[in-house]
């Protein structure tokens, strides 16, 4: 086993030990989660994602195994990385080859880590219309994750497959997120509602499963009259699902503007995705009073789009990643500060 098959496998290891850790002993007993323990575990899983990037920047040859020169020069040619080498130094040019791919990964993180922002404000409507009880909301979102992770992983190394296969497909990523963000900007302020009866995955299981008339305390399945249900509480996470797969076809293309080695976007994603649900619970009773948010990730969708679409032109102009990151901050900083400065006017009447 070559070391990178070491270094992914220890990190998917790692994953499956904190998940477990969090289900079978910080998430004994159903309870609604404070601000003071979602301030915790954030601040746990940020400092996880900030030591994965000093990992990174000491020890990121180990990622592809890379142990000599010809190695580094193949791997930063095939993932375009956008540095160059010291010819015949291995030694510099490792040093300049871990240093990018540890600002890729943090760039990368900070752009899911945004862009998860708006999946929360669908997660607060789902749970809202379906009347869920606040202390099954970390259940849900738990096993939620769990799903993510899997989604996420197969939607990466397809997307990396076709992009090494089909170079042009770069484009075809990078037009979707503009159009996508100045769809986001258009509709930023609709009123989004769900309909509990009539959503697609509520009609779906209706049609293919038997479902329990109401919840059954936190179970997803139930067993009556020696009949097999799903509960109302498995239809809810069945959605969470369906709305992640839906922000997964924003979010991953976008770290491809990032990077296109498959780990760092693999990496960056999981990272983003386990610290969502403590985030969902830090932000849910505040999230309504960052009203420009909508209009950063817009904005923020449309530059990367664009930076897909020029990247060449944008390579021989010395912009790097580093460059990248001080916008993607700049953008975020901005619709936060402005939320805050002027808030959202209420209506009278």
């Amino acid at each position: 086993m070559g070391n990178e098959h070491i270094f992914f496998g220890s990190f998917l290891l790692f994953i499956i030990l904190m998940l477990s850790i969090d289900l079978g002993i910080f998430n004994k007993k159903d309870h609604v989660v404070n601000l003071k323990e979602a301030a915790i575990m954030s601040f746990i899983w940020v400092s996880f994602a900030i030591g994965f990037y000093f990992l990174l920047l000491t020890e990121g040859q180990m990622l592809h195994g890379i142990e000599n020169y010809s190695q580094l020069a193949e791997i930063t040619k095939k993932h375009l990385h956008n540095i160059t080498l010291i010819p015949g130094n291995f030694t510099g040019s490792l040093k300049l080859y871990n240093q990018n791919l540890a600002l890729e990964f943090l760039t990368g993180y900070v752009v899911e880590y945004a862009l998860s922002v708006d999946n929360i404000f669908v997660m607060v409507l789902i749970f809202t219309a379906f009347a869920v009880n606040e202390k099954y909301y970390r259940r849900v979102l738990f096993w939620g994750i769990v799903g993510a992770v899997i989604m996420r992983f197969l939607f990466i190394f397809l997307g990396s497959t076709l992009i090494t296969k089909f170079g042009w497909i770069i484009y075809l990523f990078g037009a979707f997120l503009v159009y996508t963000g100045i769809a986001m900007f258009i509709n930023r302020n609709t009123d989004d509602e769900i309909d509990p009866d009539n959503h697609k995955i509520v009609r779906f299981a209706a049609k293919h499963f038997s479902v329990f008339p109401k919840f059954v305390g936190n179970n997803f399945f139930i067993k009556k009259d020696g009949k097999g249900y799903v509960t109302p509480l498995f239809i809810v996470l069945l959605i969470v699902e369906f709305t992640d797969l839906i922000f997964a076809v924003d979010s991953i293309p976008a770290i491809f503007a990032v990077t296109k080695d498959p780990y760092i976007v693999f990496f960056s994603n999981i990272f983003a995705i386990l610290g969502l649900r403590s985030m969902f619970f830090l932000l849910v009773n505040v999230i309504h009073k960052f009203h420009y948010l909508k209009v950063g990730l817009s904005v923020l969708l449309v530059f990367i789009g664009i930076k897909m679409l020029g990247h060449h032109w944008l390579t021989e102009w010395g912009f790097t990643t580093v460059h990248s990151l001080f916008v993607i901050l700049a953008i975020l900083t901005t619709s936060v500060v402005a939320s805050l400065i002027f808030p959202k006017k209420k209506h009278l009447g």
